[in-house]
């Protein structure tokens, strides 16, 4: 296997890659969502000198150019004087991944907690999140993750090589097989929706049935739409445009909150439910208009065609089916929660939405962002072998420590503070203080394997930045196998032994997949490990960030109960600040960089009011 990625690279290895009325939403939070934000020349500049000082150039370039490229004021014009002197560093990549995934999971979660309020843990909750799942397959099987991981390596390559004419070329064969193969299974799982259901939710009867069929065939073209913004992300991350990609999701999140707050209090919550699945379509569509013009700027012009016979399509395709079928055997592990789930009492599959909604916001804001900043940077190595074995381990190690400084505490608040977490997002109307201690049941049962996860995103994209997309395959292969046992004992059989409510076999589908997770990580480090040397976290640094978060997390657990019973929010306030302040100052303590780094930066900014 030949790691080098510049022009004299081996190509041998292949590059890879209901019922009744639901209640009104308070009053303030409509009112707190059609308020317009207006931001002055002067504001403008001082968030510009702030970003710098904290950030980096790179991000506030990545922001002026992306979001006021449709016109220039004074106040872009000054900013850009600000930014122009500083000097980013490739690692900020992460931030703009990070940044833009943070304002769509924040838009999510006002999302969800809008869904709490008129849904609560009802039935017509648990079919429209099955409704929501089912055909969710496409974009999982073809979205972000694997077009990152097949599109991405060829298409920067290109890039890189200053071959823009093939990448444009590329760039539409590629839109076009995609265009053409999700129209065609669009339409097959449209027709299909019925034997679907059967199929994957077995455990759902009449009206419950009925329903879920219905908004499964309009939730279809809305999945389908999302694969082609897929693509557009994997164009614009390939240019390190990354903040676009990741923030237009925002765009599908605000359709969904605008119809749930214009027909939630007039409608009964089937019906609301059929309205809501209508706006995820326009929101889709959305989130694919917003991302269009820059792409094609990019491309400058795209030409569409099926062009299968061009050397860096097939390659492309070639790439693409190793991780499509290591996406798919992910997504069996999903549906077989999904069956496992619809066997359970009513309330079950949206508890586990909710606690995934909030597990995956560490995973999409750390994991996520540092691996897919990392995978264009690694496809771009260039040099000998053992160089660019060296710049991985180098980038990966890297990785590691900044996913890990903040998984871990994200790990230890869901475990121990989770109750104030999850009351704070979704206790509201229907959604009441017993449900909230299930959701938080369900959340820490997922803590078990959210390090794993975090870290194992990385070792995958240094896999695929050496044109390796079938080890992943396989170590995926042995976690789902492991996931759909362990799910089936741990959340059906197990709670009938232990002599409790059939509900926490909910719980225990998120811890059976923890462990799994566990495992195929450690099958990724070791076997690349063997490749490109050592890697992993120091043990020393390990013991200092877990010593760090488990004493804020119980002081923080301390102040919560001083504190006592109040309106959720204000409780999350009082505890979960001084968690994250205490958990900075023990890693500050104990000399760790990262915490040493993000202090001094806010130090410096609030000294010299830059």
């Amino acid at each position: 296997m030949v790691l080098r990625t510049s022009n004299s690279l081996s190509l041998r290895a292949g590059l890879p890659k209901a019922g009744e009325a639901c209640p009104p939403l308070a009053s303030p939070i409509r009112r707190a969502v059609g308020i317009r934000f207006r931001m002055s020349n002067f504001v403008l500049c001082t968030l510009a000198r702030i970003l710098v000082d904290i950030f980096g150039a790179n991000f506030c370039n990545e922001f002026l150019h992306t979001n006021a490229h449709a016109g220039r004021s004074f106040a872009v014009t000054q900013a850009e004087k600000i930014i122009a002197p500083t000097q980013g560093a490739a690692g900020q990549f992460a931030f703009l991944v990070a940044a833009g995934i943070f304002l769509s999971r924040i838009a999510g979660l006002v999302r969800d907690r809008v869904f709490a309020h008129y849904f609560g843990l009802s039935a017509v909750a648990d079919t429209v999140r099955a409704a929501l799942r089912i055909p969710n397959f496409l974009q999982n099987l073809f979205g972000e993750g694997v077009l990152s991981a097949s599109f991405i390596p060829v298409y920067a390559n290109l890039l890189a090589r200053k071959d823009e004419e093939e990448a444009r070329r590329v760039a539409g064969a590629i839109a076009g097989l995609l265009a053409l193969t999700i129209s065609i299974i669009v339409l097959i799982g449209v027709l299909a929706t019925p034997y679907l259901i059967d199929l994957i939710a077995a455990g759902f009867h009449g009206e419950k049935r009925e329903l879920t069929i219905r908004l499964v065939r309009i939730f279809f073209p809305s999945a389908g739409l999302l694969v082609l913004s897929a693509w557009c992300l994997g164009i614009l991350n390939s240019h390190r445009r990354f903040f676009l990609s990741y923030t237009a999701p925002v765009i599908w999140n605000v359709a969904m909150i605008a119809t749930m707050l214009l027909w939630g209090a007039r409608r009964e919550q089937s019906q609301l439910a059929v309205i809501l699945a209508w706006g995820s379509v326009a929101g889709s569509a959305l989130q694919v208009a917003v991302q269009m013009p820059v792409v094609l700027k990019l491309l400058k012009g795209l030409r569409l065609s099926l062009h299968y016979g061009a050397q860096n399509v097939k390659i492309i395709v070639n790439n693409f089916f190793p991780v499509l079928i290591g996406r798919g055997v992910v997504q069996i592990s999903a549906y077989v929660d999904l069956w496992l789930t619809s066997f359970l009492p009513n309330g079950g599959m949206a508890a586990l939405a909710n606690a995934q909604t909030l597990y995956l916001l560490p995973v999409s804001l750390f994991g996520m962002s540092v691996s897919a900043a990392e995978l264009p940077q690694m496809s771009s190595s260039l040099g000998s072998e053992s160089e660019v074995a060296e710049t991985l381990r180098r980038r990966l190690n890297a990785g590691l420590r900044q996913i890990a400084f903040f998984v871990v505490p994200s790990v230890a608040a869901f475990l121990i503070l989770g109750n104030v977490i999850v009351g704070a997002i979704y206790e509201t109307g229907r959604f009441t203080r017993d449900d909230t201690t299930y959701v938080w049941g369900v959340l820490a049962g997922s803590t078990v394997g959210l390090l794993a996860s975090t870290l194992g995103r990385l070792y995958s994209s240094t896999y695929y930045a050496l044109r390796d997309t079938k080890t992943p395959l396989w170590f995926a292969i042995i976690r789902v196998g492991l996931t759909s046992l362990l799910g089936y004992l741990f959340a059906l059989p197990l709670p009938r032994m232990l002599g409790i409510e059939p509900r926490w076999g909910v719980a225990g589908l998120t811890i059976s997949a923890g462990m799994a997770s566990w495992v195929e990580f450690n099958l990724l480090r070791s076997t690349l490990n063997r490749r490109i040397g050592k890697t992993g976290l120091p043990v020393d640094y390990f013991l200092k960030i877990w010593g760090a978060a488990l004493c804020a997390a119980g002081a923080a657990w301390a102040i919560e109960h001083y504190f006592g019973r109040h309106k959720p929010i204000l409780v999350a306030i009082v505890v979960l600040i001084p968690y994250g302040l205490l958990y900075f100052l023990f890693a500050w303590i104990l000399k760790l960089a990262e915490a040493h780094t993000s202090i001094q930066r806010i130090l410096r900014l609030v000294g010299t009011g830059r």
